[in-house]
């Protein structure tokens, strides 16, 4: 029997041994998802802690609840390690690690790099390798290839290797895992039919790419086009601003356009993960190649500067008041990038509170989803409890997440002045409400 027939008999039969490295937003949905579809599976990160949470069956993640890691631990289909060493069984390992930008806006790719490196100390033949980390075309081909492969494996005969984008959404009630479709491609055909027998297993519906690099850029596409939409969409506020015009009555009034339109909304800037981080891979990867992506570098040069843009619109509210930005009282309702998570990562909110400071505002913030923040002062910050006189006690309120467990009417009525930059107020004519 040839590798490639093991292994899809081995992913038929539910078998086959699951390794997912990196368990973040990413990679414990997957791996949970993996071991839920009958596999048994096993997790690599180099937290201690999050390994250490897994095995006593708590989730340290929103979206995947404490009593689905309890059920799988307990039913022996789920454990975790931080030794690669652990691995070596393996069938087959997704690589869901973090791929961030270095501050000159180039991808560090340090931790796929240290996943292949480590894997290809373990790999044998029969193995599946996927990488799911989003990063730039050409990743899987130029750095999973050769670190894996070797020169002793031939790729979709004795080792399979395929890149197939991550697409969860955080704080995403309807869509999961499960029902969210999986785009696959593999280095070889032979690679895609077994990364999709695999992914199939776990997920309702996979679609089949050429190669790796087509799936690279999928995921970019998807992102990208965000980005510029949302870009875009600030910009008409913006503008809309300057106009003395009510870019959210533009925006609703556009919608019921039945064709031709989709409506994006502005914001205080972008946040999480990806669609801030993102198309800044294909712009890279583009400059190589001496091309400029120069909507791709608009859209962020126009989104970045959103939390200055809400500095500016806080600093006009509390001159309406006879009041100087220095030695105010700031409240910061939500720090997490969107409603309903505790993820801060690029979080808008990290941006505005470091510029008030600046100015010389004492900030505070409310978040039940973000206990404390690290600004990149090293200053700590910590969540304040919620009451009454929280509101109160604040020359201004900020709305920049607008998380459901907020009670807005309560929070307009015991506020003197609220800048909300994310629509939650409709009718402004109160007086004391500031929208983008």
């Amino acid at each position: 029997m040839s590798c490639k027939q093991d292994l899809l008999h081995k992913i038929a039969s539910h078998e086959a041994r699951i390794a997912v490295v990196g368990l973040g937003y990413v990679g414990l949905p997957l791996a949970i998802e993996f071991a839920e579809s009958g596999f048994r599976v096993i997790g690599m990160d180099v937290d201690v802690e999050k390994v250490r949470q897994i095995n006593a069956g708590m989730s340290y993640i929103d979206d995947v609840a404490n009593e689905r890691v309890h059920n799988l631990v307990e039913t022996g289909k789920i454990c975790a390690t931080n030794c690669y060493d652990d691995l070596q069984e393996a069938d087959a390992i997704s690589i869901c690690v973090p791929t961030p930008l270095r501050k000159t806006r180039d991808p560090d790719m340090a931790y796929i790099v240290q996943a292949a490196k480590s894997i290809a100390e373990i790999r044998r033949p029969g193995m599946l390798i996927v990488l799911e980390s989003t990063t730039y075309p050409g990743t899987t081909e130029e750095i999973i290839l050769p670190e894996i492969a070797g020169d002793d494996l031939a790729v979709g005969e004795d080792i399979f290797i395929a890149y197939s984008p991550e697409r969860i959404d955080p704080g995403n009630a309807n869509y999961s895992v499960r029902n969210t479709p999986k785009v696959v491609g593999g280095i070889t055909p032979e690679c895609t039919e077994v990364a999709i027998e695999l992914y199939r297993s776990a997920v309702d519906q996979v679609i089949a790419v050429s190669s790796p690099t087509a799936a690279e850029m999928v995921k970019l596409l998807e992102n990208t086009f965000r980005a510029v939409n949302i870009g875009l969409v600030n910009e008409m506020a913006l503008m809309c601003d300057k106009l003395d015009i009510d870019v959210w009555e533009v925006i609703q009034a556009a919608a019921t356009k039945p064709f031709g339109y989709m409506p994006f909304y502005p914001g205080p800037g972008l946040g999480g993960h990806c669609i801030p981080v993102d198309p800044l891979y294909l712009s890279w990867k583009l400059k190589t190649l001496n091309y400029n992506a120069r909507f791709i570098e608009l859209a962020s040069e126009v989104n970045t500067s959103m939390p200055y843009y809400v500095a500016n619109k806080i600093t006009e509210a509390l001159n309406n008041q006879e009041r100087a930005v220095r030695g105010s009282r700031i409240l910061i309702l939500g720090v997490a990038y969107k409603r309903n998570v505790d993820d801060v990562r690029e979080s808008p909110a990290l941006d505005i509170i470091s510029l008030l400071r600046q100015r010389g505002a004492e900030v505070y913030y409310h978040d039940p989803h973000v206990p404390q923040i690290h600004l990149e002062s090293d200053l700590l910050m910590r969540s304040k409890e919620y009451d009454l006189q929280l509101l109160r006690d604040a020359h201004c309120v900020v709305i920049v997440t607008d998380h459901s467990v907020f009670d807005w009417d309560e929070i307009s009525r015991n506020s003197s002045v609220i800048v909300d930059t994310r629509h939650v107020y409709s009718d402004r004519n109160g007086g004391h409400i500031i929208s983008l």
